[in-house]
């Protein structure tokens, strides 16, 4: 026999899941536990007769070989089970125990059980009654608060909408939903939350409310439901004495709170975010004492001010200027700045009243009389939900963080909004600290450490940043070592170079500095004796900072800042991500922006809808990175490209073809300019560049079939060779615009304009046979255009002639020289010229090949241009 089982105390998502299963395995029989919930047991009471459960006593004498359990993990044992028994698990949470053998689990985090339950249904086309529709809507809806807690999901939402399709009857669920409570359970809801007392506990508030109840009989986690809605605590325990025996009932809210581990030490089980316990002979005094001695060990931290804040705030003074303040907003895009007045925050100007105060003609006021008054500020350690309760209190949008007594930087509404997101602000230096040690060499590492722990010396906070951490995440191979510094780069650099040695280059405009490395240097970071790190020569640090643009296309102006607003200055969201790497903060990840989850999506994304406006070559980055990665822009980012094309034609020569340069670098550069040719930013460039098939075709045979050594070129010239190929097809005047478009330096512009001639060069060797005419044809270009030729050629023959020139015919000498020539009594002039190419042509055509033959062939050029 086969039977379908869920848990005791069964709500409706438990019973729904009974009717769900059965309607998915019609042969298994849906047994329903000894203890039902009250309004559970209300509705099977008026229509059971339409349901197909059996209770436990009716099964008789029978064998059981399977079990379907649903939402429940433990096995509820029966009459007629065997040892062996095999047991199929479906379940809205994930496994919390390893499998016995012969159990399987079937299930993903979800808001019900129910809902899995209900998709399969939905999707094998069983029609539903009335009463089974309805019943299973109760069970999605109660398990996700009517669709309103944190763990419900689209799909219960879209289960619940095919079952109001389907015959579902909300208002008959609504009845059982909420039912009243009974005389006793009155009796203990208000002896427990007279009871109830919060515990702060890591930055959650934490709520325990105890109480007796002799022979009381029904279920106590309605009750439990009621405080935590009430309430709303991150946590509720709620601990009964009974006869014999202490029930625990736990809830959550948050993530950082796991109640089943809760449970799990008293006996019991669940999930993270409902659980339940029987603790038997013990006091309901001793089971409270250990519960609260367990909460430290068992909430994690909340999120805290310190995580989401913005360092390096700027302040004003309270008589600073109106119009002073408007400009700086102005040109720093901030929205809001604290007044302070020594060193207490004594208000806090907005934009909206510094764009009042304007409105009123008071741009000479000074700011305290347009400011909002008051000293609203938070610690760095304050909890989020603290922070958040202050902002609702008091309507600031921006409040000042506050350590001993100094302003330390600023937290906003919008930090807030991003954290919804769902993208990280917890550390988690135990992810990332294997990495760390698996991605670069133990000298590097040492290296790094030792930076760090100077900069740790100085006050400063350390970071990865950017592309590195990127890679890091990735899996791809460190080759420079990039830092960021909270506090002075050049300051840093310098004391290191004092401290280890090595050579600094400052340029404190950026606030950048570059510490050049020597071996002094790697002998006292590193025990290991060998060599210096192969291809680290130097560290580049820069100090955070803040950029804004006094108009687009144009360099942006650079202030020192915060290593989150650094990362909010960068480009997509998935070069925002940070690792901090200070001692006591070692391998913590930030992540402001929601970079790790769109690392994880494969989604490239701008930080916001002005970016390409602020910088149009963004627009190539995200190019090179969607093919470099194999990402793709998310359709908001792209549908902003549009609107900035325009503004290529205002963007530096020389930063655009830096652009272009690095997607020639990249080792499939096709792939890069034939998305640019789609964004329609080659057609910005200039009408006729364009990236097809035949570009593609002939960038994949530089890569296949191209013979460097034989064409003499180092691996850094094929960006040379790409971008002939990619002007191969333009005629002389556009190639012209282009290469001023770009500034492409002189030596390189003077090849490539070159290339319409030499295209036409190709097109009549190939009807050329003699070695002599192949070598006057190609004698003036240079081997890296030849190979761009060869490479760009359709035609087998051509390509033979151009590797047989580049290989032999430019190597063939005359054995006669000029010198000879002289000795003969001819006087230097054209005609060596002339007669020194009529020999090396007949070598090239085989018609001499020895010096006497050379001779003779002289003399009778002489004789030829005597008679002339």
């Amino acid at each position: 026999m086969e039977v379908i089982l869920t848990h005791e105390n069964a709500d409706f998502d438990a019973i729904a899941s009974l009717l769900g299963a059965h309607k998915l395995f019609p042969e298994a029989t849906p047994v329903l536990p000894r203890r039902v919930n009250r309004n559970c047991s209300a509705f099977i009471a008026l229509y059971g007769a339409e349901l197909p459960f059996v209770e436990p006593d009716d099964l008789g004498r029978v064998r059981i070989q399977r079990a379907i359990l649903v939402d429940t993990q433990g096995l509820t044992t029966l009459r007629g089970m065997g040892r062996n028994i095999k047991v199929y698990i479906i379940d809205h949470h994930e496994p919390d125990r390893e499998l016995r053998p012969g159990w399987t689990f079937d299930g993903e985090p979800m808001g019900a059980t129910t809902t899995l339950l209900v998709e399969r249904i939905a999707n094998r086309g069983i029609s539903l009654n009335r009463v089974e529709g309805t019943l299973l809507l109760l069970g999605i809806y109660e398990d996700t608060g009517s669709l309103a807690y944190t763990t419900t999901t689209a799909r219960d939402l879209r289960a619940a909408a095919w079952l109001m399709n389907h015959g579902a009857d909300l208002e008959v669920a609504n009845d059982f939903l909420h039912p009243p409570l009974s005389p006793g359970q009155r009796e203990l809801y208000e002896q427990l939350l007279q009871a109830a007392v919060t515990h702060e506990v890591g930055g959650h508030s934490v709520i325990v409310a105890v109480g007796q109840a002799g022979d009381y009989d029904e279920e106590i986690s309605t009750l439990a439901h009621k405080l935590r809605d009430l309430l709303e605590p991150s946590a509720l325990f709620v601990l009964v004495a009974l006869n014999d025996h202490v029930q625990l009932v736990a809830r959550s809210t948050t993530d950082d709170i796991d109640v089943s581990a809760v449970a799990r030490h008293f006996g019991g089980g669940g999930h993270a975010r409902a659980a339940a316990a029987l603790v038997r002979h013990r006091t309901l005094e001793s089971v409270q004492s250990e519960l609260l001695g367990l909460l430290p060990g068992t909430v994690r931290p909340a999120v805290t001010v310190r995580q989401i804040m913005s360092r390096g705030v700027q302040v004003l003074s309270p008589d600073t200027l109106v119009a002073e303040a408007g400009d700086r907003m102005q040109r720093t895009g901030h929205e809001g700045y604290p007044v302070v007045e020594g060193n207490q925050v004594i208000g806090l100007l907005t934009r909206r009243d510094v764009d009042h105060a304007l409105r009123f003609d008071m741009a000479s006021f000074p700011v305290r009389q347009v400011m909002e008054p008051g000293s609203v500020v938070v610690a760095p350690d304050d909890s989020v939900e603290k922070l958040q309760r202050l902002m609702m209190d008091t309507g600031w949008g921006q409040v000042p963080v506050v350590q001993e007594g100094r302003v330390i930087g600023v937290v906003t509404r919008t930090d807030l909004v991003r954290l919804w997101g769902g993208a990280s602000r917890q550390p988690r230096p135990g992810r990332i600290e294997p990495l760390l040690h698996d991605a670069l060499s133990p000298r590097t590492l040492a290296l790094v450490r030792t930076i760090a722990a100077t900069a740790h010396e100085m006050g400063y906070s350390l970071y990865f940043v950017g592309g590195l951490v990127r890679d890091l995440l990735l899996g791809a191979p460190i080759v420079d070592v990039d830092l960021v510094v909270e506090g002075n780069a050049i300051e840093l650099a310098r004391r290191l170079a004092q401290t280890l040695g090595g050579r600094v280059v400052a340029h404190s405009r950026f606030g950048t500095a570059k510490w050049l490395l020597d071996p002094v240097v790697w002998r006292q970071v590193s025990d290991d004796p060998g060599p210096a790190e192969r291809g680290i020569a130097a560290v580049d640090f820069a100090t955070a900072r803040t950029e804004f643009y006094s108009q687009p296309t144009v360099l942006p102006e650079v202030a020192r800042s915060s290593i989150r607003q650094d990362l909010h200055r960068r480009d997509f969201t998935i070069n925002t991500l940070a690792i901090r790497l200070d001692p006591p903060h070692w391998g913590e990840l930030l992540d402001f922006y929601g970079g790790e989850a769109d690392l994880r999506a494969g989604v490239i994304r701008v930080l916001h809808s002005l970016s390409f406006v602020d910088d149009p070559t963004r627009i190539l980055r995200a190019a090179r990175l969607e093919a470099r990665l194999g990402f793709k822009l998310d359709a908001r980012s792209e549908g902003l490209i549009g609107d900035a094309l325009p503004l290529l034609d205002r963007t530096s020569p020389d930063r655009i073809r830096h652009e272009l340069e690095q997607i020639l670098d990249e080792a499939e550069p096709e792939r890069a300019l034939c998305r640019l040719d789609e964004l329609g930013v080659l057609r910005q460039l200039h009408p006729d560049l364009r990236c097809d098939r035949w570009l593609s075709s002939r960038f994949r045979a530089v890569r296949e079939t191209l013979d460097l050594a034989l064409w003499e070129l180092e691996p850094e010239e094929l960006r040379f060779v790409y971008l002939a190929l990619l002007l191969y097809r333009l005629e002389s005047e556009s190639l012209e615009a282009v290469l001023q478009r770009l500034r492409v330096p002189r030596t390189d512009a003077d090849d490539l304009m070159l290339l319409p001639e030499l295209r036409r060069v190709l097109r009549r060797t190939g009807l050329v046979r003699r070695p002599s005419r192949i070598y006057q044809a190609l004698q003036y270009y240079r081997p890296r255009l030849l190979a761009a030729g060869w490479a760009a050629s359709d035609r087998a023959t051509t390509r033979a002639k151009l590797e047989a020139f580049q290989t032999q015919y430019r190597h063939v000498r005359t054995t006669l020289t000029g010198d000879d020539l002289k000795a003969m009594g001819l006087k230097p002039g054209p005609a060596f010229g002339r007669l020194l190419g009529a020999l090396r042509d007949a070598r090239l055509d085989g018609q001499v090949s020895t010096r006497e033959e050379e001779e003779a062939l002289l003399q009778r050029l002489l004789r030829s241009l005597g008679e002339e």
